[in-house]
């Protein structure tokens, strides 16, 4: 991308995609959980027919996409929770985690519920390794030289997601939506990070606003027009 267009996004009225995660003090979710339900959560409202056409969100849905592609993930509870839920929206489940996607809001524009959520406190773990990637799996590789918090890598999880949505053609769109948006998040292993990063796969590319500098974050595997993208061993 050349400078000029970078300039035009910058131009455009800005717009953020708000995703809050469900944290119980009693029971946090894991993080990998977290994060794999983020990256559906983006996919769900990318697909959603409110996105679509003439849809109630698809104006918002433009507006964002042609300016600088922000999320920002908030936690809640309790209260905080219910009251984040009645808001228009699609609330996306995973083994344990829940995270509700709400359409784009202009950057100094949040409703009020939203904007009163905490952005920090969003560390979570992975209380066992989330082990092999389950068969048909989109990869999303995490750059393994990164120390981000899981609201941060939550964020980053779904750019890469909608990086490969981007990707493919209606076809592999249509039979992964009808899949359950098969995928999977990983800490890349360092000594093939590079080979990742430099290899014409869909990579994310934070622009350094928040937590971290500027550089590769996230590099995404799938299908593309029915061809494997996954050309390195897992």
């Amino acid at each position: 991308m050349s400078s000029n267009e970078t300039d035009t996004r910058d131009l455009k009225p800005q717009f953020v995609l708000p995703l809050v995660v469900r944290i119980e003090r009693a029971e946090p979710p894991a993080r990998t959980d977290a994060l794999e339900t983020a990256a559906r959560a983006v996919l769900e409202i990318l697909a959603d027919e409110r996105s679509q056409g003439d849809g109630e969100w698809a104006q918002a849905m433009t507006d964002w996409q042609d300016a600088r592609i922000r999320k920002v993930v908030r936690r809640a509870r309790g209260a905080e929770w219910r009251r984040a839920s009645a808001l228009p929206g699609i609330t996306v489940t995973g083994r344990a985690a829940e995270i509700r996607v709400f359409p784009p809001v202009p950057l100094d524009g949040w409703p009020k519920d939203l904007a009163r959520l905490q952005v920090s406190g969003t560390d979570l773990e992975d209380p066992v390794e989330p082990g092999e990637p389950p068969a048909g799996a989109a990869l999303l590789w995490l750059n393994p030289e990164l120390d981000m918090t899981a609201g941060k890598t939550m964020a980053q999880a779904g750019h890469g997601a909608q990086l490969l949505w981007w990707e493919m053609s209606d076809t592999d769109r249509k039979a992964w939506r009808e899949a359950g948006f098969p995928l999977a998040v990983r800490t890349a292993p360092a000594e093939r990070w590079a080979e990742l990063a430099t290899s014409g796969l869909p990579v994310v590319r934070d622009a350094g606003f928040t937590e971290i500098a500027p550089g590769k974050t996230v590099v995404a595997e799938g299908f593309v027009d029915g061809e494997a993208f996954n050309r390195f061993p897992r």
